[in-house]
Order: C-alpha cells, then structure tokens, then sequence
C-alpha cells in the first residue's frame, strides 16, 4: 500500500508540475502592450477613470497639466484602442459611469455631466449636488451619487433633481472629515456604500508624509471608522453600520452571484500598503487572498469566469505610499488564491492605476501617469 501511495503521490506532483508550467506559460505568453501614451515635453496627462461604454468605444477622462494649468480633456476612441483622440472638456472629470453602450455621466467638482451618445457630447445637469466622487445607476431614471462632507444622494428622473439619502447621516462623525468614496451594486437589488471617517491627529503638521519621511517611518497607522451603507430593495432603503479598522476600503468588484473582491489601502506604515479580500456578497464574509510588502494595489476586478486581477505599483524602501511614479505591476489568479505578476510593457508607471473590462471581454488598463495599456494573450 505504501509503494502504491508513493507512485500515486509521485503521479501528481508530476500532473501538478505540468499544470503549473503550463499555467506559467500561457501567463508569459500574455502581455500588457501599451494602447495610448501621452508624452509631451513640458506637459503630462493624469488620467482619473477609464471606461468602455462599448468593445470598440473607450473613454478616459482626465486632465492636462500644462505650463501650470490645468485643462480638463478626455481622450477616446472608436476603434477599440488602434487609434486615440484627445478632446476638450469644460470641467476636470472626477470618474465615469455608463448604463449602456449610450448613456453615461460624468461626476466632476463642480457637478454631474450626462452624456446621451457615448461621451461624444456632454450636458451639465442644473442643480446638481457638488463634491461628489461617484454616480451609480440602476436604470435610466434611478441612481445614487456619493463624495466628500458625508454625502449621499438618489434620483429618481435621470438626475434632474437629487434627494438625500438620509441613512448616509446616522453614523455619529464630522462631516467635514467623513467621506463615502465607493458605490457597487452586486445585483439589482443588492448595493453597497463604503466610506471613512479620518480626523486629523493631534500634532499632526498637516504635511503629505512623503515630504516628511523620517517622521512618517517613525508613526503606526491608526485605526479609521469605516463606515457602510447596505441596500437590499434597490437603494429604496438603506442600513449604515461601522466599524473601527485599519486602512480604508476603497474599491469592490462583483458578480451577480455576490463574490467579489474588496481593496483595503493602508497609509503610513502599516504591515503591507493594501489588502485584498475575497468577499461573499450576500453574506458579508471575507477572507485575505492577497497581501505583500513590496506591492502597493489600487484597484481589483473579478470577471464572470471567477478570475481575478489586481493593479498597482512597486514598492521600494519604507515608504509604502508616494507621489512618484514607480513600476506599474499587474497580477493574475485562476483560483483567487495564488497571484501570478504577468508581464507590463517596461514604460509603464503609475501612482495609481485602473482595471477595466470591455464589452467583449478585452481587458484594459490606465495609469495616472497618462499610458493606456491593453491585455493582449
């Protein structure tokens, strides 16, 4: 029985080995070419959201900094990324959203901007609430809107007139240091809102840690009061709840099933820079799928097929969390539980970057520093 045992185990360490090599060669056959790429002396591109309303129609959304101004601009195309064109827009573009292959908005400082012929042309929507970050709608009519100062907002006529959604004020925190920066729905009845509270410390200088490194090395990171608003009738009512954590849970990606995946970014000098959770929608349970010192991850996307990646940037030295553009890093898992890195043309940096999946299930993604790459396998 023991001889038979060993053959059979020595058996599948050999099926094993040649699963892994084979995986480890379809991943080095797939690579991240670049698409688009901004590089202009005396001026740089910062790309703040990426969407395909589309397989051939993309839009990125940012703004140009040039000779100190800033211009807002978008930049698209209509041949499923062969050819980009840059186009100028009224306000600086926060994020994106599109219902469809049509209808889209766009959150801006000043406001919310829709779109009825895939971001082509812009309207300003009058009277719509300010410092927003994001929009998410379930249908032409019904949506939601979040951003800085504790606000939350639903409409039900397309954004023509917005109302308060009065569960966002339960949570006993300041409102000038509470932000809900994250809205997903699972399905159509199942949403959630993320956000934080982050009063200043005491003695804090105020300064970005980076300009005060020896300071920055030398402090633990602190627990925030995160704090999140759960629908499940569509967003006609929601249940806020909280909870003291470390990091700040900035991004999720499901699927209809309720899995997903969830982000948590930490500042200072926590353990690792984020933290990425395979998430049960329905039930609320999570567990750690991925965590390193060297890598700073700032967006997940889960496909239908249950793969997962992850997006960020290399970390060197001991401070997890710069301006200063470093190597962007993309990886890859088939079971959500060991992340391969796959290969990223050598030009790419980034501070933060983006995951997004077209319609026809190309990948994509696009970097603050103004590159837009394409998954090609």
């Amino acid at each position: 029985m023991l001889g038979w045992y060993r053959t059979r185990a020595g058996r599948r360490v050999a099926i094993l080995t040649s699963v892994c090599c084979l995986l480890t060669s379809v991943l080095s056959a797939a690579k991240w070419n670049v698409s688009y790429f901004y590089d202009k002396d005396n001026s740089s591109l910062v790309i703040n959201d990426l969407q395909f309303p589309s397989a051939a129609r993309g839009i990125a959304a940012g703004y140009l900094e040039d000779k100190g101004a800033s211009k807002p601009v978008s930049v698209t195309t209509d041949d499923g990324g062969a050819h980009w064109t840059v186009s100028k827009l009224k306000q600086v573009p926060i994020s994106l959203f599109f219902l469809n292959d049509k209808l889209g908005w766009m959150v801006t400082p000043e406001g919310i901007w829709q779109t009825a012929d895939a971001g082509r042309d812009w309207r300003e929507l009058p009277k719509s609430p300010k410092l927003l970050m994001r929009v998410y709608f379930l249908d032409e009519a019904r949506g939601f809107a979040i951003g800085a100062h504790k606000l939350a907002y639903q409409t039900e006529d397309g954004g023509k007139t917005w109302d308060p959604i009065a569960a966002a004020a339960d949570p006993h925190t300041d409102p000038e240091y509470t932000v809900y920066n994250d809205i997903t729905f699972v399905n159509a009845k199942t949403g959630l809102i993320n956000g934080f509270s982050a009063p200043p410390r005491a003695g804090d200088s105020g300064k970005p840690d980076w300009l005060d490194a020896q300071d920055t090395t030398a402090r633990r990171e602190w627990p925030h009061l995160s704090i999140m608003l759960d629908t499940r009738d569509g967003g006609k009512t929601w249940q806020p709840s909280t909870a003291s954590m470390f990091g700040r849970i900035t991004r999720g990606s499901f699927q209809p099933d309720g899995r997903g995946l969830g982000l948590i970014e930490f500042t200072d000098t926590f353990k690792w820079p984020s933290e990425v959770h395979l998430i049960d929608g329905t039930t609320g349970k999570s567990s750690i799928v991925y965590n390193a010192t060297d890598r700073a991850i700032t967006d997940v996307l889960l496909l239908p097929s249950g793969t997962g990646y992850l997006a960020g940037v290399e970390v060197a030295g001991k401070l997890q969390h710069t301006p200063i553009p470093r190597k962007l890093k993309i990886l890859r898992s088939e079971d959500l539980s060991g992340w391969q890195e796959m290969d990223v043309d050598y030009r790419a940096t980034a501070v933060r970057a983006m995951l997004r999946a077209a319609g026809d299930g190309s990948l994509w993604v696009a970097t603050d520093t103004g590159m837009i790459l394409k998954l090609a396998e």
